[in-house]
């Protein structure tokens, strides 16, 4: 009895080990976008002294991006950039300049990062920084200053599909070896980053690809093909026919004697064995196919069984979509036993919607409410 019990054991910690492992980031979704945006800009510095000033919103910026997502978190852009700059009406002489750039950036998905799918799925922030080159430009003044600059800034996103997303984006331009004021009329004493000039833009984000979202609004980690599991259950059936069964040989009798079967049934219905599953996926994840063997064997060497198929979801989401959601994860579960020749009226299906017993703000607890268990009958 004891060495059953420590084979229990051991394997309820193997399940709980590779329940606590993060899957892998697969590519089922969309890592492409093209960006345009447009709007206003302000030029700070530098200015020919006393009589050159930038209108506080200057019409017109124009920003021109295609990025690339490394994943759900992480990617790359390039974008061109185009800023008119005029003078300040009645405040300042007049003057117009131009000023292009490009620029390699790095952006960061805060709204992945910061699990904003914990309150939304609508709205999402970026933030993007790096390097380029520029030039800025007069005509009149014969100006073709080509510099540096140090480009950061915050895009917010509200989806309004799969494929567009609306933006607003600020951004701060640093300007390094700039020679010439933003006004072109004077040369710039102090060639280190002293250009500094400020965009604000609203555009769209267009999601090019095959798959149905884009990585900006992907948390799901893993997708799983149920054909995976018929091939496990074929494999298990051919290894529950070719186990021999096994007869305990009690010499005397004794009292109160716990058979094998009893203590699994204790463990199932102690939710020892769960079935998992990735946000918002009704499929389960590859590594809870253990929990299923469990089951299915128990339920093999106990004809007279049954059981009831338990679907949970994490707080994420409204109720009547949560027990939406919990009820065909605990179908797809059962489906999945009677493909292994499980009689369906042995198997009962319970949806208990959102598990409110479970932190609503860490990641890793939400991700162990997002199962099915089982109660033995």
């Amino acid at each position: 009895m004891k060495k059953i019990v420590m084979t229990l054991a051991f394997a309820l910690s193997i399940m709980y080990a590779e329940a606590q492992t993060e899957t892998k980031t697969s590519d089922n979704y969309n890592k492409w976008s093209i960006e345009l945006g447009g709007g206003f800009n302000k030029a700070q510095r530098p200015f020919a002294s006393g009589n050159y000033y930038s209108s506080r919103i200057s019409p017109f910026t124009a920003d021109l991006g295609v990025r690339y997502m490394l994943n759900n978190k992480f990617g790359l852009k390039a974008d061109f950039g185009y800023n008119s700059l005029t003078e300040q009406k009645n405040s300042s002489l007049p003057f117009d300049s131009k000023y292009y750039r490009i620029d390699l950036q790095g952006v960061a998905n805060l709204g992945r990062i910061m699990n904003f799918e914990t309150w939304t799925n609508t709205f999402g922030l970026l933030a993007h920084a790096g390097f380029g080159v520029g030039q800025l430009e007069n005509k009149d003044y014969n100006v073709k200053d080509k510099v540096g600059n140090f480009i950061a800034g915050l895009t917010g996103q509200i989806r309004l599909t799969d494929r567009v997303a609306l933006t607003g984006d600020v951004t701060t331009v640093l300007n390094a070896l700039q020679d010439h004021t933003f006004d072109g009329t004077a040369k710039n004493g102090n060639r280190g980053f002293s250009g500094l000039l400020f965009n604000g833009t609203v555009g769209l984000q267009v999601y090019l690809g095959k798959n149905a979202k884009h990585a900006d609004w992907t948390v799901v980690s893993e997708n799983v093909d149920l054909s995976a599991f018929e091939n496990k259950i074929a494999d298990l059936q051919n290894q529950i026919k070719s186990i021999p069964q096994k007869q305990v040989v009690v010499e005397k009798p004794v009292t109160n004697t716990v058979k094998e079967k009893d203590v699994v049934k204790e463990m199932i219905n102690d939710k020892y064995y769960s079935v998992y599953f990735d946000f918002n996926k009704t499929i389960p994840i590859e590594n809870s196919t253990s929990a299923i063997d469990v089951i299915l064997s128990y339920l093999r060497k106990n004809p007279s069984a049954s059981v009831d198929i338990v679907g949970h979801a994490d707080q994420v989401g409204s109720s009547e979509y949560n027990n939406k959601l919990s009820n065909i994860r605990a179908t797809n579960v059962k489906t999945i036993l009677e493909k292994a020749g499980i009689a369906s009226s042995r198997l009962n299906v319970v949806a208990e919607g959102a598990d409110t017993s479970i932190q609503k703000d860490s990641e890793e607890a939400r991700r162990l409410a997002r199962r099915v268990t089982f109660i033995v009958k």
